[in-house]
């Protein structure tokens, strides 16, 4: 597999449509003038995403006083999202998107390595989006553990 484009800040974050934990359907468009956390995880209920989708969960309201929105992004079927969601007591939405359109899109897709053996699957990354839907942070490979620490130093939340 050809290794997908790597998103750069400074660019338009590409539009996408996709159903939440709810089989509600959500766009980027629907955050038009809002700052939104876009992240790519592999799979709902596993310990890594577990942590990340919690640490997100814990620190949504320093992103919420900064304005942003927080999605989470995978290749789960609606329902398994839903009990995610219910399990973890998450407040933020999740996205469905198993034929992993939109992880290709952002390049949250390739070539993985673990150890010694390589192949494709879901790439942990994250993106800050502006409120005119530019890119103003891409966070590629990023360790569950941790993570939403140094988005928020990043972002200097």
């Amino acid at each position: 597999m050809a290794e997908l484009q790597k998103l750069e800040v400074g660019t338009k974050a590409p539009a996408f449509s996709v159903l939440d934990q709810d089989g509600k359907s959500v766009s980027l468009a629907n955050f038009k003038g809002k700052k939104v956390i876009l992240y790519f995880f592999p799979a709902a209920s596993t310990p890594g995403c577990t942590k990340e989708a919690c640490d997100f969960n814990d620190n949504l309201n320093p992103f919420k006083v900064a304005g942003y929105t927080v999605l989470g992004i995978s290749p789960d079927p609606v329902k398994k999202l839903k009990t995610f969601q219910v399990n973890q007591e998450l407040n933020f939405a999740l996205l469905s998107d198993p034929e992993l359109e939109v992880h290709k899109q952002y390049g949250a897709y390739g070539l993985k390595k673990l150890y010694g053996r390589e192949y494709t699957g879901v790439l942990r990354s994250t993106f800050a989006i502006d409120e005119s839907g530019l890119i103003t942070l891409a966070l590629y490979n990023v360790k569950a553990t941790g993570h939403v620490a140094m988005l928020r130093r990043l972002l200097a939340i």
